[in-house]
């Protein structure tokens, strides 16, 4: 089991940034990649940003230059800094936790809103 503890949402104007905060814990696999999904009403989840064990990062096109994604290892912690948030980014965001091993094996936070006020 892996627990994820995620934090940091919250409403923002236009322009301005926050920072999102995911805790992991429990049975960390040593191969894993944190990451970060958002899910907007009506919509399908999908991929905001994620980051490997060995620090190898993907992001959406519609967050690049936008957004980072960082980890603190010692502390099992994933980050994603939003900068320059636009409307659109109004969504309930996500962490997860994905096992690469074979078969694979995700976990998800329970999932922090973020509300962009244009």
């Amino acid at each position: 089991q892996v627990q994820l503890q995620e934090s940091g949402g919250g409403l923002v104007q236009a322009g301005g940034s926050l920072r999102l905060s995911c805790a992991a814990s429990g049975n960390i696999f040593r191969n894993h990649v944190l990451g970060w999904y958002r899910q907007a009403p009506g919509n399908e989840r999908e991929l905001v940003a994620t980051i490997t064990s060995g620090d190898g990062t993907i992001y959406a096109n519609s967050v690049k230059g936008r957004f980072t994604i960082s980890r603190d290892n010692a502390k099992n912690t994933v980050y994603l800094q939003m900068n320059s948030l636009k409307f659109e980014d109004t969504a309930v965001y996500y962490c997860n936790y994905r096992a690469l091993v074979v078969p694979s094996y995700d976990y998800w936070g329970q999932g922090t809103q973020v509300t962009v006020s244009s």
